[in-house]
Formats: structure tokens, C-alpha cells, sequence
């Protein structure tokens, strides 16, 4: 798969994926997805977000829990991707919200 590039609703890049793990903009792991849907977990199996529109990630703020997904293995380092540029505005879809810690959350 080719690298997915994910942005905040500000557009700012915030993330990108890589088949199903779930980096950085440095390339670190935060995450992956273990189910066949957009919900993406932590590296410990907790809710992080979901990926809306083919390349926005957001926090649905009350996500039931769906159970420890176990543990994928490391992915390894999976290189620079690149800079996509700036993605532009999108609303957030009601009961959203950007990732914490996120460029342009608050």
C-alpha cells in the first residue's frame, strides 16, 4: 500500500499510514488498525481516532469500547514519506474532535 497521508480539520498533516500502522509526521508509531473499518487504536490497543473523508483523522469523543485487539508487532521504521502540503479546512462530523496534542486542536 501506499502511504495515506492524514490531516486535522485545520488541513494541517498530523499523521500518515503505511498499510495498517498508524505513524507520526516523524515517523513514529502511534498506531495501527486492527479491524476491518477506519478505527485506529494506540500502540497498547486503545482508541485513538477514526480516519473520515479518505484522509482525516478525528477522536469520535464517546467511542464504545470494542475489547483489546491484541498486539500487532512492531512495524519497523517505515521511512520519511514526504511533506503532502497543507489539506485545507474540513468541518468536524458531529461528536468529533481533533486528536489531542494535534496541530490546530484545542
Amino acid at each position: 500500500m501506499s502511504v495515506q497521508f492524514l490531516f486535522n480539520s485545520h488541513g494541517n498533516w498530523i499523521a500518515f499510514r503505511k498499510d495498517k500502522y498508524v505513524f507520526d509526521t516523524a515517523g513514529n508509531w502511534i498506531g495501527w488498525l486492527p479491524w476491518s473499518d477506519w478505527d485506529v487504536v494506540d500502540t497498547k490497543g486503545r482508541y485513538l481516532g477514526t480516519i473520515f473523508q479518505g484522509n482525516r483523522l478525528y477522536e469520535i469523543v464517546y467511542k464504545p469500547s470494542r475489547g483489546y485487539p491484541g498486539y500487532p508487532g512492531y512495524p519497523g521504521y517505515p521511512g520519511y514519506p514526504g511533506y503532502p502540503g497543507f489539506a485545507g479546512f474540513s468541518p468536524l462530523p458531529a461528536g468529533a474532535r481533533d486528536l489531542r496534542g494535534s496541530k490546530g486542536a484545542k
